[in-house]
């Protein structure tokens, strides 16, 4: 019977050109080494897995050998490489930081640093963990760290760069490894099963490399794992099964029961998800992920961005033409939101419930909203016509710069945009169009056939409120709240103000601004009508005071306070 080799070793990569996911690191020490432009000592930062001391053991091994292949490789042939594959090489010191810390193990290594190498030309020192060396350790390596003898390289590996002081930092080549990514992993993951005679599923490799985190070693370790599980034959469910890892088909499931408005089958959905062990709170997170994805394939260019197989992403592709941008960015505010509260809620599941409950019921909300305009009559009442006898036009030139807060701006939508030799149909562009700045020609706006009817502030005034009780009744508590808190203010016959307390209350208005300007035109039978939106200081604000002006204010409706302090000898706090 043959002696087991984990993956993790038996394919550690064993030159530059190997080493999966570092390309630009790999290429500038074999710069370094073809230039003779070597440091004295590196520093290999990241995370777990990642190839940091792998390089550093390629890099050593590279340095001592006789013959370098063009490509600036070891030749894995002569004396040094041959003594190096053994472990039997004099010329490279590997020290364990997180066991030899100390002040003495220090000592010991500067001792050995004088001695020249027998065979070849450096002497690497490779030190792993170099954090967990103690701050005594660290000053006592400095002076050599700074001016080693030639033949010296020292190459030092963590995973927690924040904990080295800035004087080690500063004598050091940084090297900053990156997490490998997921299709990298999957990718080698595929070659050392073609190698090891193994049938492995793509979408199978690929929710091993997902679960790895970006760690090729942790991959490898989870591929043996599912080796040992399922034999030669590597299947999607096998992985699924082994690591208990919630499938993608239920979160798929919960988006088709969410457009279908199916609150039952959510709930049971839910359910079966917790029978079965997962966690509540890993669940909520893969849901926020899932519609994070469906939003990123919306866009053709950013489809690259989701790191899933190919059959995963084309479901992903098509779910996401079935939902419109803004139901997936309410349905990530909901997620968002019941992640923040999950980990205070003293009910969680009731919490998720919830909110599966409320993304049920996007569909419904939305188009309650649009039909909020709708569903209002329009009040009957006649009035003298001003129109005039030749067609009006008006100009809308684009806004060049960003209308700053304490300013007035003219929010006004007209009744149609077209070209000039267009008819009216009724159509209203939005408001944020007519002031986007990406408008590089001027918009001709023709009247000619829309009403102009005259009105009177009181008229006004009585659809400004039948608007803002319809708001109320539809749960845009912002909107009503502006426009009940001041009348319209009357700048000329057609054009009135609305006033608002800040930025962000006219952010939210314009987002339904349309629907309210075209509800009083069509109330008014005034086409022409505008309103203009103010921002407003609020000289109401709170003032905060020190406790001696607190005082003061007292002592100036009750002087006797200055009488009850000196009596006492009190003393106010600044």
């Amino acid at each position: 019977m043959s002696e087991f080799v984990v993956s993790a070793r038996k394919y550690r990569p064993q030159t530059f050109d190997t080493v999966v996911g570092q390309q630009s690191i790999t290429n500038t020490l074999k710069n370094a080494i073809k230039n003779d432009h070597l440091a004295q000592a590196f520093l290999f930062c990241g995370s777990r897995g990642v190839g940091k001391t792998t390089t550093a053991r390629i890099l050593a091994k590279t340095l001592n050998c006789f013959n370098r292949s063009e490509h600036i490789e070891a030749c894995d042939q002569c004396d040094s490489c041959q003594s190096f594959n053994t472990g039997a090489s004099l010329n490279i010191y590997e020290l364990d930081a997180a066991s030899n810390n100390s002040v003495d193990d220090i000592r010991s290594l500067i001792d050995q640093v004088r001695i020249a190498p027998q065979l070849g030309d450096h002497k690497v020192y490779i030190i792993d963990e170099v954090h967990m060396l103690s701050a005594s350790a660290f000053n006592a390596f400095l002076k050599t760290l700074e001016e080693p003898p030639k033949h010296a390289v020292f190459i030092l590996a963590t995973t927690e760069k924040h904990k080295i002081i800035p004087t080690i930092l500063s004598r050091c080549q940084i090297f900053d490894f990156q997490r490998i990514k997921v299709k990298d992993i999957a990718n080698h993951l595929a070659v050392v099963a073609t190698k090891e005679g193994i049938t492995a599923d793509p979408e199978a490799l690929f929710l091993i490399a997902q679960k790895a985190d970006g760690a090729l070693r942790d991959a490898l370790s989870i591929f043996d794992q599912i080796v040992t599980f399922s034999g030669n034959n590597i299947q999607y469910q096998h992985v699924v099964s082994n690591l208990n890892i919630l499938d993608y088909d239920y979160y798929f499931k919960f988006v088709e029961h969410a457009l279908k408005e199916d609150i039952t089958s959510s709930l049971i959905l839910f359910n079966e998800i917790v029978s079965k062990g997962f966690d509540i709170h890993n669940f909520l997170v893969g849901l926020s992920e899932h519609f994070r994805n469906l939003l990123i394939c919306k866009d053709e260019k950013s489809i690259a961005l989701i790191e899933v197989g190919d059959l995963v992403q084309q479901k992903f592709i098509e779910q996401s033409k079935e939902l419109n941008q803004h139901f997936i960015l309410r349905a990530l505010t909901l997620l968002n939101k019941a992640d923040v509260e999950f980990k205070s809620a003293k009910n969680q599941r009731l919490l998720v419930e919830i909110s599966l409950m409320q993304l049920c019921s996007l569909k419904s909300e939305s188009e309650k909203k649009k039909s909020l305009t709708e569903s209002i009559d329009i009040l009957p009442f006649s009035g003298q016509s001003l129109r005039p006898e030749k067609p009006i036009t008006q100009k809308v030139i684009p806004v060049q710069k960003p209308i700053q807060q304490n300013t007035s701006f003219s929010a006004k939508v007209p009744s149609n945009l077209e070209k000039p030799t267009g008819n009216f149909n009724g159509s209203h562009p939005s408001i944020k169009e007519l002031l986007s700045p990406t408008n590089e020609e001027n918009i001709t706006i023709s009247t000619e056939n829309s009403p102009r009817e005259f009105f009177t502030e009181d008229q006004l005034k009585i659809a400004w409120k039948q608007y803002s009780f319809v708001l109320k009744e539809q749960g845009l508590g912002t909107f009503y709240n502006a426009l009940i808190k001041r009348n319209p203010l009357r700048k000329d016959d057609e054009t009135y103000i609305i006033q608002l307390d800040s930025q962000i209350q006219k952010d939210y208005i314009l987002d339904h601004f349309e629907g309210f300007i075209t509800f009083l035109r069509k109330q008014l039978r005034n086409f022409h009508l505008s309103i203009e939106i103010e921002i407003i200081e609020n000289q109401d604000e709170t003032k905060f005071l020190t406790s001696k002006q607190k005082f003061e204010l007292m002592a100036r409706k009750n002087p006797n306070l200055h009488v009850f302090k000196s009596l006492f000898n009190l003393d106010i706090e600044y």
